[in-house]
């Protein structure tokens, strides 16, 4: 048992160093740009290693797909223990975006690879409908709370929403290498706010503008690939 135990541990391991490989010549070279040759080369693994896990380039780049799902989908649910108004938890999904954007390779892979896949009619779509999703369930909240103007459409305003945050993403990584993320997206909602909430509610736009979520789960910070073989 106690072999078994350790031979189960050491796969465990093997996989997470090629999808934390992958991730890091996904985000650099693109799904297209990225050969196996080059993932290999960058996880330090065997060739044999790589297809004992995954047999084509597209199951692994799903696979980190949907581990950025499994990120965000953890993200979602540390948003709701927040005890906190509707609207400042919609803030707190936008930094927590940037957050895990600026700080875990493998989240930052997802969205390129989701962004290339698209083109394709089956190209990965969930982690942007979660966060659609999330966002509209928190608006209808947000209306009942009187913290949005009641002439808002939930979907229609979530969807703008998770869009204007990606734009913001995009620019941010263009321009700043998102250094400046956090920052463009307190300007994001510093512009949003007074647009969107009654004229009553808006004394608290400064403190709902700094609202974070404290509980949510720790981006994972790349540790060193072993060295090239």
């Amino acid at each position: 048992m106690w072999v078994v135990a350790q031979q189960q541990a050491r796969a465990v391991a093997t996989r997470a160093q090629i999808v934390r490989g992958a991730a890091e010549t996904f985000e650099k070279q693109g799904y297209v740009g990225a050969s196996l040759g080059t993932i290999i080369e960058n996880t330090g693994l065997t060739k044999g290693a790589l297809y004992f896990h995954f047999r084509s380039k597209e199951e692994l780049a799903r696979c980190i797909v949907a581990e950025q799902h499994a990120t965000s989908i953890a993200s979602v649910a540390a948003i709701g223990r927040e005890q906190a108004p509707a609207i400042e938890q919609i803030v707190m999904l936008c930094h927590e975006m940037a957050r895990q954007i600026v700080h875990d390779p493998i989240v930052r892979a997802g969205i390129r690879i989701t962004l290339e896949l698209s083109a394709d009619e089956d190209g990965p779509t969930d982690p942007y409908l979660d966060w659609i999703t999330t966002c509209e369930q928190l608006a209808r909240r947000a209306l009942v709370e009187g913290d949005l103007e009641p002439g808002i459409d939930p979907p229609r305003f979530a969807r703008f929403v998770i869009g204007a945050f990606t734009g913001v993403q995009t620019v941010s990584q263009v321009l700043a290498h998102r250094t400046d993320l956090e920052q463009r997206v307190d300007d994001m909602w510093t512009f949003l706010l007074p647009g969107i909430m009654p004229t009553g509610r808006r004394p608290d736009i400064d403190r709902i503008r700094k609202a974070r979520c404290i509980g949510a789960p720790l981006a994972r910070v790349a540790a060193p690939l072993p060295p090239r073989r």
